[in-house]
């Protein structure tokens, strides 16, 4: 079964670097994020949000829930390793 393991993984990697190449290079003045959001996000962040830091902005209002799906899953982590160190003082 170990062996295969290489050739999945091979496949994976071969897949991956494709589907890169689709991607636009980065910093492209045309890029859908540096032609569409980013502006959007600049224009708009203190009408609709009151916030003058665009980043909080960001983070906060515009992307919230993904930002606390992240914490929680950091959160989630934090705890399942202090779970398990403090398990092995006691053996």
């Amino acid at each position: 079964m170990r062996w295969l393991a290489v050739p999945v993984m091979a496949l994976f990697l071969a897949l991956m670097l494709y589907a890169t190449t689709g991607l636009p290079l980065r910093g492209e003045p045309q890029a859908p994020a540096n032609a569409h959001v980013s502006p959007y996000y600049i224009e708009k962040t203190i009408e609709e949000t009151g916030t003058p830091n665009i980043v909080t902005s960001v983070l906060a209002d515009y992307r919230g829930y993904d930002t606390l799906g992240e914490t929680t899953v950091i959160l989630a982590a934090g705890l399942a390793c202090l779970l398990i160190l403090r398990r092995g003082k006691g053996l």
